[in-house]
């Protein structure tokens, strides 16, 4: 297994890295070589606070363009009578583990304001997440794609294959070249719209719903008459009864399920190019 570790001077192959940065936010770079390249692989990226950028290339290599933004954060004003503070350079670690076609790159400080840039091949399974002040791009990928946001927006552009989406505060909007015929895909958010484009020729069931907004399509989509359900309950003397209404609906014959969902916000089921 290959563990590449960023803290300072990078070096290549598989020696531990180290580097200290300034407040600046200035980037550094790490090269991730496959155990099998030009084969499929899975990357996995996870931060607390920060974004992540991915775009693919021709290259076989995994390259990961790391920046700082420990100079963006405002600090309390020093208030100990007849000190000084002593400002620190905001060092951080980025790791990436190489081992089976598998590479995990995660930072070892979750307070650390770090974003990524991220350079893959195609043919990828891709699980994305992050968590706070920062937004999630993915660009030009092929493979399978898992992405996770909660305090930021998903933006996905050509993509081809399969995407499951899901923030809680941000936009949703996602864009194929082509899909995976035989994939279910699902793409929500709690407080945002929800915008993704299909090939003109994409068959899928798909299973709408908008709480507090509006659902809008290119498509002629056939609905289906189901009633909502309604759920009656009784526990501890407290009645409770609960509507579900989802819009179902085939396009260009059926295909596997498509599920779009949100609270606050609206639902865009687009037509792109055959």
């Amino acid at each position: 297994m290959k563990r590449i570790k960023l803290t300072g001077l990078v070096f290549l192959g598989l020696i531990m890295v180290t580097t200290s940065f300034s407040q600046s936010g200035s980037p550094e770079q790490l090269t991730v070589p496959l155990s099998s390249p030009g084969k499929p692989y899975v990357l996995k990226v996870q931060l607390v606070i920060g974004s992540i950028k991915v775009i693919a290339y021709d290259g076989q290599n995994i390259i990961i363009n790391v920046t700082s933004r420990e100079g963006d954060k405002e600090r309390p004003v020093a208030n100990e009578i007849g000190m000084k503070r002593i400002s620190t350079s905001g060092t951080y670690e980025v790791t990436a583990k190489e081992a089976d076609n598998t590479i995990t790159v995660g930072t070892s400080n979750p307070n650390k304001y770090i974003d990524l840039d991220l350079k893959i091949p195609q043919d990828v399974k891709l699980k994305l997440g992050t968590v706070n002040n920062g937004a999630i791009e993915v660009e030009n990928v092929r493979g399978e794609l898992e992405v996770n946001n909660v305090n930021g927006k998903i933006t996905l552009t050509n993509i081809s294959g399969s995407v499951v989406a899901n923030t809680v505060n941000g936009d949703v909007t996602v864009t194929f070249n082509s899909v995976d015929p035989k994939a279910p895909m699902a793409f929500s958010t709690l407080n945002g719209d929800v915008k993704v484009t299909f090939p003109a020729d994409t068959k899928g069931n798909f299973k709408l719903k908008s709480d507090n907004g509006d659902i809008f399509s290119d498509f002629d989509i056939d609905i289906e008459k189901k009633p909502a359900k309604i759920n009656n309950t009784n526990e501890s003397g407290m009645y409770k009864i609960k509507k579900d209404d989802w819009v179902y609906g085939k396009i260009n014959g059926g295909g596997p399920e498509i599920m779009m969902k949100n609270m606050q916000g609206n639902i865009y089921v687009k037509k792109g190019s055959r």
